[in-house]
């Protein structure tokens, strides 16, 4: 990646939003690139999220191709009648022999048996956020592990918990050029 020439996404504010709740979240168990759905509160928490970003400015929705994610972007197509643009490198990270495990077998920095290395994942996710073409208020669905990366890139602070489900949240730049993050 070129850094003199800046992603599309990141010539305004965009939003993000991790998906709503699934079973493994629930369970405390890793779902990774693991194909699942979102359960009964998560589908409550997307529709909550939908009503909330339907008074802002989304005019384009970017999201992960796992069903968790476009299903609460589903939420909010409904509400702003906008349809997603799947993109497969928004993808959480593959853990291998870990996905349907305790999340507290994840060991920081490895990469897993059958698993992802943290740099691919990485590079692959700045891949999938550089496809995000400029709008004026894009909204990205994807996962907790998508957020880390986009928060690593933008040099915000690195959060010691995942990013809550379903809550919306707004990344602009203050006068000074700092990315900074807020829940809408």
């Amino acid at each position: 990646m070129n850094a003199a020439t800046p992603a599309p996404l990141l010539s305004g504010p965009f939003c993000f939003l991790r998906h709503g709740e699934t079973e493994p979240n629930r369970l405390g168990l890793v779902a990774g690139a693991s194909n699942v759905p979102l359960n009964e509160r998560g589908w409550a928490q997307a529709r909550a999220a939908a009503a909330r970003l339907a008074s802002g400015d989304i005019d384009a929705i970017w999201c992960s191709p796992l069903q968790r994610a476009r299903d609460t972007a589903r939420c909010v197509t409904e509400v702003l009648g906008i349809e997603p643009v799947i993109v497969a490198e928004l993808a959480e990270r593959n853990w291998g022999e870990l996905e349907g495990q305790p999340r507290a077998l994840r060991v920081r920095n490895a990469t897993p048996p059958g698993g992802e290395s943290p740099e691919a994942f990485r590079l692959r996710t700045l891949i999938g956020l550089q496809q995000i073409g400029a709008s004026r208020m894009p909204l990205i669905v994807a996962h907790s592990g998508t957020f880390r990366v986009l928060g690593a890139w933008l040099d915000l602070p690195p959060q010691d918990s995942p990013v809550p489900n379903s809550l919306p949240l707004l990344f602009d730049r203050s006068a000074d050029g700092r990315w900074h993050c807020n829940a809408l």
